[in-house]
């Protein structure tokens, strides 16, 4: 089954406003959920309604209301995001970090008492359409052991980098081998995720995504993702008032508790380094030379060629995961089928 690339967006803003959520958040959640999906990170995208369900339905999503600025300075800001859908906080700080780097060259604001909100790369991407540089990281609850360790302290942690120019350039990854929400995802599904990518309880190697989840996560890279998953649990737990370590709850599903991560939003503006244009300018010198150097790619062109493929054939939804929307769809009187493909 597929739906197309309208219809997802008009099937998730219709949900949203079914289940309370205030109009101006909705249109937000839902460009961040297409976004995901879009660019082929499905785990992020509508795969992760039925968590958000259990979120609002166990207390701990706001489905209105609005953020509070608990600091505010020229080029630093702080945000309580109040329970509110973590898509919705997480674009109001970015564009707060677009808007004060257009005076001071760079800024960054720090949120805390937010929720999931997809992908880290929707974000820096709004620093891309503003002609800025984006640099977007998060902790998440644990999922990863510290190298050498067998216990799940660190998150997977991710980190987005936004680079204005004629070509689309952006890295978003985790800092683990995999995102969690892609083992979520092969769990979902009953498929296996692939070898060296987790550990059981116990330290041993597993492909089976049930014993990851109950285990650990490797850290990509060995001890330099160990490293800099470590320096983005600090920057998005103690600096922003947000918790850490083994103390972060509600981002992995379960909803049984508060999210209580954190998560920090950095906008640099080119235009009070250099001309905007001589930055771009010699970013596409670069990108040419990269090119031409053999059988390579940019980072972010992967993403290009997933969008395209999707804006053209529609994204696909699974089996489970039409059964899981299907009931969400149900409960709230939306005719899901309408909005399918074959």
């Amino acid at each position: 089954m597929r739906i197309s690339v309208e219809n997802e967006r008009k099937l998730v803003n219709e949900i949203l406003i079914n289940i309370g959520v205030q109009e101006d958040h909705a249109k937000i959640i839902t460009e961040a959920t297409l976004d995901s999906d879009l660019k082929g990170f499905t785990s992020h995208g509508l795969g992760r309604f039925p968590q958000y369900i259990r979120g609002i339905n166990n207390g701990f999503i706001e489905t209105k209301g609005d953020y509070e600025i608990v600091k505010d300075e020229d080029s630093i800001a702080l945000i309580d995001g109040k329970s509110l859908f973590g898509q919705y906080i997480a674009h109001e700080a970015m564009m707060m970090a677009i808007n004060k780097a257009k005076e001071t060259g760079i800024a960054a604001v720090g949120t805390f008492n937010s929720n999931h909100f997809g992908i880290t790369g929707y974000y820096s991407d709004l620093a891309i359409r503003n002609d800025m540089i984006g640099i977007v990281i998060c902790n998440t609850e644990p999922g990863v052991a510290p190298l050498g360790g067998k216990k799940a302290i660190l998150g997977t942690n991710p980190i987005a980098i936004g680079i204005p120019s004629e070509t689309y350039i952006a890295v978003d990854m985790a800092t683990a081998v995999s995102a969690r929400g892609k083992i979520l995802e092969a769990k979902r599904k009953g498929e296996e995720i692939p070898p060296n990518t987790a550990i059981d309880k116990d330290g041993n190697p597993t492909t089976d995504p049930e014993a990851a989840l109950e285990g650990s996560i490797l850290p990509f890279g060995g001890v330099k993702g160990y490293a800099l998953s470590f320096m983005i649990e600090i920057m998005t737990g103690p600096l922003v008032n947000a918790a850490f370590g083994t103390k972060v709850t509600g981002t992995a599903g379960d909803y049984k508790e508060d999210c209580n991560k954190g998560d920090l939003f950095v906008a640099i503006n080119p235009e009070k380094f250099v001309s905007i244009d001589a930055f771009k300018e010699q970013v596409e010198e670069f990108v040419t030379e990269i090119r031409e150097s053999g059988n390579t790619f940019i980072p972010g062109d992967l993403e290009v060629k997933r969008i395209a493929e999707n804006e053209k054939n529609g994204l696909e939804i699974d089996e489970k995961l039409y059964e899981t929307l299907k009931t969400i769809c149900d409960a709230e009187n939306i005719d899901l089928d309408s909005y399918l493909t074959e």
